[in-house]
């Protein structure tokens, strides 16, 4: 099976000036993803996972190696190189990001949150708030909440919200930083059901756990992070 994806000693350095410090956050780093599987990458804090990701998302520029995605829209492209104008594209029409943090423009409810990522990929209103409604139902928020802003929202609730969202525009490449964290095990069965469905339909996926139990039968690799290098740690059998 083609990558869909490969990360070419890719390495990313933080330059703290005023503490004249230098972090070396992720060492030349390689591994490769086929289109349609799941990797999922387990560390301690500070070992360099989110760096992965945010690397490839192009939150960080690394300092060296290529990030090379085989896109429906440009074909072969490094992620590290390419334009801002194809990286807005990328956001919009084929790379999902989740981390634990959800930021919105203000005063938007979560209904229309949700709408707005499934109007930016050319669907009509009506498809938009179908779809709005099925994401929410599903990662059970509460109709009292459709037409409340998340400012309200305890830290669950938010990130239920912010999968429903990347997970509503069915990605290429779904791009989860720690997806599961302050869900309680009713929302991460939910989060689960999601995952399977998207991998079943040929997203492929790259996700930072802690909750090894989760991963347990979801990924088709497993890699640890230590110190800012990457370890393969299991291949399951698809």
């Amino acid at each position: 099976m083609a990558d869909l994806i490969a990360i070419q000693n890719v390495a990313k350095t933080f330059h703290l000036h005023q503490l004249e410090k230098t972090i070396h956050a992720l060492k030349p780093t390689s591994f490769s993803v086929a289109a349609g599987e799941f990797v999922g990458i387990t560390g301690k804090s500070g070992s360099g996972k989110s760096t992965i990701l945010k690397s490839i998302y192009r939150t960080y520029l690394p300092q060296s190696g290529a990030i090379v995605y085989d896109s429906a829209r440009f074909g072969l492209i490094d992620l590290a190189k390419a334009s801002e104008r194809q990286i807005v594209y990328l956001r919009k029409f084929e790379i999902g990001y989740v981390s634990q943090f959800l930021q919105v423009m203000p005063r938007t409810t979560a209904r229309e949150i949700i709408e707005q990522a499934v109007l930016e990929m050319g669907h009509s209103q009506e498809a938009a708030t179908t779809r709005a409604i099925e994401m929410l139902r599903h990662f059970d928020l509460g109709q009292d909440l459709w037409d409340s802003f998340p400012a309200t929202f305890s830290g669950g609730e938010k990130l239920r919200l912010n999968l429903a969202r990347a997970m509503v525009k069915h990605p290429r490449l779904l791009l989860l930083d720690e997806p599961t964290a302050s869900l309680d095990s009713q929302s991460k069965i939910r989060v689960r059901e999601l995952i399977e469905r998207l991998k079943s339909e040929g997203t492929t996926m790259i996700g930072i756990f802690h909750d090894i139990e989760f991963m347990a039968g979801l990924c088709d690799r497993e890699y640890n992070m230590q110190a800012g290098q990457i370890h393969l740690a299991t291949v399951n059998p698809r």
